[in-house]
């Protein structure tokens, strides 16, 4: 009987509490003038209402998010990011001759498979990390290297963690998930790998570094980090590199290679589409020379088609969190100063305002009635303001040059009927994740 009344004590004392949390919550709503959402519960929020499969399509319902936080850390550490990477090439003649080197590479992997059907994932996982890898690391890997092979399987890990149920949850509650058993446990392992080598390599070129002929990304921040040593609160130390070099190396690795599966499968899809590339190509660039970025204002067909993909893969559908600086009216509500908001590039990206059929892969979306390549206010991918992501300009000319030297060496074929192709994603968590398939390279 005592049991019995202690039990019924702590429900009783529960349901107060939640009944006086949700009154708190909807006072402080009112007051405050946030945007309308649903009440979230005592310590769990608003878990129970996100999809697990599809957590973006949830949010979409349940309005914006408050998770991370930004600031001077990020501002000095991206001005000093971009300029460097603009200093090794990014954007200009140099890094389009490495890009025009790996794209080689890679079609001379794809004629080793001798028009056999191949999972694609890992030839672009490294053809498309080489290209960064050479502006961070200051060299490629062969595609065979051991060493390598495990870096981009610990990517893999991430991208595909971070999209899983356990990824999002571990979001919410990172203290109490990072420390039960479970599959995002690898997702730490992975980490903890990467940053590993990340060290390893930067203990080499601090051993190794010339002050007066910086190689790469990792000898600029060892040298930017010897002239703030007494700086007081610097954001260049040991901390600081490591993770800089981490997100540089992840993002310019996962997103592009990723574009170029999924791509590839749409395409597969759409043998039409491919076949209006092959003739484009044929025309402008022809089979005896290798594509080249002036080439892309000659070819409006396969940008169109280049812009199509990334709209409708929708590959980060949640963006990257931006922080509100000072308090912002929006459609009669307030969202106040430091809250940090996600912008759901999903509805932009598929706004039937914009694109005449949103949920549709069609070309179409970015050619005019005379066939000429037409920019579109919807397609903003790569997030828009000052959180612009920062390789757009390296992640589009890679896009045009895999995708047309691949197109020019190879037809591309399913060993199974293109109408049983799932264009849905296998994972819609943090990025869109194709599932996975197989296709035959086929030489011209």
């Amino acid at each position: 009987m005592e049991i019995f009344s202690t039990t019924t004590l702590l429900i009783i004392v529960c349901l107060i509490f939640l009944i006086l949390s949700i009154t708190r919550a909807r006072k402080h709503q009112n007051k405050d003038r946030l945007p309308p959402g649903p009440t979230p519960l005592p310590f769990i929020g608003n878990i129970l209402q996100l999809n697990g499969k599809e957590v973006f399509k949830s949010l979409n319902k349940v309005s914006r998010g408050v998770v991370a936080s930004n600031g001077e850390r990020w501002k000095q550490l991206r001005r000093f990011s971009l300029m460097t990477l603009r200093n090794f090439g990014m954007g200009k003649k140099s890094i389009e001759e490495r890009i025009q080197e790996e794209a080689h590479f890679l079609t001379e992997e794809f004629r080793k498979t001798n028009s056999q059907p191949v999972d694609p994932t890992f030839y672009f996982s490294k053809a498309v990390s080489n290209v960064i890898c050479s502006v961070v690391f200051g060299n490629r890997f062969e595609y065979e290297d051991k060493c390598f092979l495990q870096l981009l399987a610990f990517f893999n890990e991430i991208f595909r963690g971070f999209s899983s149920v356990w990824g999002q949850m571990y979001n919410v509650f990172p203290k109490v998930v990072g420390k039960i058993p479970g599959p995002h446990q690898k997702m730490f392992k992975a980490i903890d790998g990467i940053l590993a080598f990340i060290a390893e390599r930067v203990k080499i070129h601090r051993e190794t570094l010339d002050p007066s002929s910086p190689r790469d990304f990792i000898d600029c921040f060892l040298l930017k980090m010897e002239q703030e040593k007494d700086v007081p609160h610097t954001e260049f130390h040991k901390e600081g590199i490591l993770n800089t070099t981490f997100d540089l190396f992840g993002a310019g690795t996962e997103t592009v290679s990723t574009t170029l599966r999924y791509g590839l499968l749409i395409l597969l899809k759409h043998a039409d589409v491919e076949e209006c590339i092959h003739k484009e190509i044929d025309n402008v660039i022809g089979r005896n020379r290798a594509p080249c970025i002036e080439d892309r204002s000659r070819m409006p067909y396969l940008e169109a088609v280049i812009h199509e993909i990334q709209r409708f893969i929708d590959l980060i559908p949640m963006g990257i969190p931006h922080k509100v600086t000072r308090d912002v009216h929006f459609r009669g509500f307030i969202i106040p100063k430091d809250t940090t908001v996600y912008t759901m590039l999903s509805s932009v990206l598929r706004d039937p305002k914009q694109f005449k059929y949103p949920n549709e892969f069609n070309p179409g979306h970015f050619l005019d009635e005379n066939g000429k390549f037409r920019r579109n206010e919807g397609y903003m991918p790569f997030s828009s303001g000052k959180r612009i992501c920062l390789g757009e300009g390296l992640a589009k000319m890679e896009l045009f040059l895999f995708f047309s030297t691949i197109l020019q060496n190879f037809t591309l074929r399913s060993p199974v009927d293109p109408k049983d192709l799932d264009l849905t994603p296998l994972m819609s968590g943090f990025g869109n994740i194709p599932r996975p398939y197989e296709l035959c390279f086929i030489p011209r």
